[in-house]
């Protein structure tokens, strides 16, 4: 694992299982290498090119705080469910940390610097980009069902646990910004 990615995913720690771990690191090493994006770029670009411009909230602080309310939500469940609705914590957190990772691929960067879709994002959304890096790194089938389903295209299938803490994560920090209540 490099310090790059290190640096930007210090979650990578909460990942008990040293395989998985790696693998999720190498994603983001794969995707850095495939992207016009550098680490750099990921504290600047917005999380979203759905709400326009304007969005001051960073692609970094969003999925950090996606990843840090789905550990939360996973540890509640397992805390008050316990075997009623069992959570593997290693695969909630790396499908977590890797949901956005296909939008260095879809991504591009305008002259002026700016983040937009670029013609490969205007053909695969990054649901499948992100599952075709997670596979070329081995990454195991249930954190690659969480990449696929996290988004809209995963409305159409059956989510497993993670999958849907990852997916509410993720548009509880989303919507918001979509959707304001303007008074």
């Amino acid at each position: 694992m490099t310090e790059r990615v290190k640096k930007l995913w210090p979650e990578l720690e909460w990942i008990n299982n040293e395989t998985l771990r790696e693998k999720t690191a190498a994603v983001w090493e794969l995707a850095l290498s495939k992207s016009v994006l550098d680490a750099e770029d990921l504290h600047k670009i917005p999380f979203t090119l759905l709400c326009g411009p304007g969005i001051e909230v960073s692609f970094i602080a969003h999925k950090r705080c996606v990843v840090h309310i789905a550990r939360e939500c996973g540890e509640k469940v397992l805390q008050f469910l316990g075997l009623n609705l069992p959570v593997d914590m290693d695969v909630l957190i790396s499908g977590a940390i890797l949901a956005d990772v296909g939008k260095l691929l879809e991504y591009e960067l305008d002259s002026e610097g700016r983040a937009v879709q670029g013609k490969y994002g205007q053909y695969l959304r990054h649901p499948f980009s992100g599952v075709s890096l997670a596979e070329a790194c081995g990454v195991p089938p249930e954190v690659c069902h969480i990449i696929a389903s996290h988004a809209g295209e995963g409305d159409l299938v059956k989510r497993s646990t993670e999958a849907y803490i990852v997916h509410h994560a993720d548009f509880m920090i989303f919507l918001p910004f979509k959707n304001r209540l303007v008074v």
